[in-house]
């Protein structure tokens, strides 16, 4: 007979209850600083366009439940959330490609405050090899390897063109890279264990154009 296990069993928290999250916190600090204590379930929903039912499933992954009449205390929310999103602890990253939109994520300050620090970017044009963007040099991208392994950094982001981009990604993913955020507008074809996470400007723009298109049709 097996003995019976006692271990926990982890629920996987499902991937639109993640992205849902970054915005419950936006709307908690606001209260937050607004000095407002608690916050219930259906204001919530009605302020961010969601069923009650749905925040309250959300809020239990964070392990924080709602108090009899008045709600969620806002401060310990806020705090849960954070944590959850890792935004209380700092992740390292290394960019690839420091032309223009890899310089605006560079200075872009709302990810120190989700915990992201971009510490240094790469590019392989001479122009940009040994600038400074915002506080944060630019190496030649042969230096990728070694200060990855000496940081142990685990998160690259792609901003380089995309004819580059496969060829920066298996560069990455043998040089100790366990995540890649991936701007360049190509599909990434990387191993299983890789996460990978795909920001297609051109994409969401297509999708405005077309429903602004289809508006003025009618």
């Amino acid at each position: 007979m097996n003995p019976i296990s006692t271990e926990k069993i982890v629920q996987p928290v499902p991937e639109p209850t993640v992205r849902r999250m970054p915005t419950y916190l936006n709307y908690l600090r606001d209260l937050a600083k607004r000095q407002e204590q608690f916050i219930t379930a259906p204001t919530i929903g009605r302020v961010l366009h969601l069923d009650p039912t749905q925040v309250v499933k959300d809020m239990a992954f964070t392990g924080v439940s709602g108090r009899p009449r008045v709600g969620y205390l806002v401060t310990e929310l806020v705090a849960a959330l954070e944590d959850f999103l890792g935004y209380n602890r700092t992740h390292e990253a290394f960019l690839v490609g420091a032309g223009f939109l890899g310089s605006a994520l560079i200075q872009y300050q709302g990810f120190r405050e989700s915990g992201l620090r971009i510490v240094a970017a790469f590019d392989i044009d001479k122009k940009k090899v040994g600038i400074d963007i915002a506080g944060v040099p630019v190496f030649h991208f042969e230096k990728f390897r070694d200060l990855a392994n000496r940081l142990h950094i685990s998160i690259g982001i792609i901003t380089a063109p995309a004819p580059a981009a496969q060829q920066v990604a298996d560069l990455m993913v043998g040089w100790g890279i366990r995540a890649i955020w991936n701007f360049a507008p190509v599909p990434l074809v990387v191993p299983d264990h890789i996460i990978v996470q795909d920001t297609h400007i051109y994409a969401n723009l297509a999708v405005i154009l077309n429903k602004l298109k289809n508006i003025n049709e009618i």
